[in-house]
């Protein structure tokens, strides 16, 4: 059986490392959301209780999508 990680791209993203558009992809992996430059292999993490406090500080957002 495979086990195939549903990824996204982000439209209008820049890789913080290679400065390349379009080119992030955003995955859940054991529970931890990454982020993936897929130009230069940049690579970042954050898990769940990261995510929830920085929706927290954002009070601007209205609702998370989860598909």
């Amino acid at each position: 059986m495979t086990n195939k990680t549903k990824k996204r791209f982000v439209a209008g993203a820049i890789c913080p490392n290679c400065k390349a558009q379009d080119t992030i992809m955003l995955f859940f992996e054991n529970n931890v959301e990454k982020l993936a430059c897929v130009k230069c292999d940049y690579t970042e993490s954050q898990t769940e209780q990261q995510v929830d406090s920085a929706k927290r500080q954002n009070e601007s957002v209205i609702g998370v999508f989860k598909p």
